[in-house]
């Protein structure tokens, strides 16, 4: 069974920035990729970053995230820079995870609450 467990949430002043993470535990063989998504409220959950043998962007945080990972932990880090009232919404970690077969599996975190004042 695999996990991705979040962490960093919480509230923050228009123009602050806030770091989430994001680890995955379990038994796999390898993390094919890595990303974080996001969900407002009465809206889609939308792509935010991903990072695998790219690294993409959606153009609503380009310039203001940066995804990066640390492979050796199992972990992907989001740091959100000059943060808007419109980047509120719980954030989501997802994860593609490869079995020793080949097979891939996509696992969700649990997500965490980002919250921007204005």
């Amino acid at each position: 069974q695999v996990q991705l467990v979040e962490s960093g949430g919480g509230l923050v002043q228009a123009g602050g920035s806030l770091s989430l993470s994001c680890t995955a535990s379990g038994s796999f063989f390898s993390i094919s990729a890595m990303g974080w998504y996001r969900q407002a409220p009465g809206k889609q959950r939308e792509l935010v970053a991903t990072s695998g043998s790219s690294t993409n962007y959606a153009d609503s945080v380009k310039g203001r995230f940066t995804i990066s990972r640390d492979n050796a932990k199992n972990t992907a880090y989001l740091q959100m820079n000059s943060l808007k009232p419109e980047d509120t919404a719980v954030y989501y970690c997802n994860a593609e995870i490869r079995t020793r077969g080949g097979y891939a599996y996509v696992y969700w975190g649990q997500g965490t609450q980002v919250t921007v004042s204005s």
